[in-house]
């Protein structure tokens, strides 16, 4: 079975989402990110959602996951939870 790990930073707007992308992009520690802004509790260990299979998180979490570059920001993806900024970390 797939698994994968990622780290993710949740938001609840898409223009956060954006300005937050832009921040890492530009340099800023993914990590630092999240614990400071995101409203997840994951947030507090740099957003580390450990590792995973399909169909453990939402749909549209799960899409990105495990199809989208590894090692890349990837987002912002729309939940039912607000908005999410994500990097996949492995996957096999």
């Amino acid at each position: 079975m797939a698994r994968a790990t990622a780290r993710h930073i949740l938001v609840e707007s898409e223009e956060k989402c954006l300005a937050l992308k832009a921040e890492i992009e530009g340099g800023r520690d993914f990590a630092e990110v999240a614990r400071e802004h995101s409203s997840c509790p994951s947030g507090r260990q740099g957003g580390d959602l450990g590792a995973f299979g399909p169909g453990q998180m939402v749909p549209e979490f799960d899409k990105v996951v495990f199809s989208g570059e590894l090692n890349t920001v990837l987002g912002p993806v729309k939940t039912q939870f607000g908005y999410h900024l994500l990097e996949v970390t492995s996957r096999s």
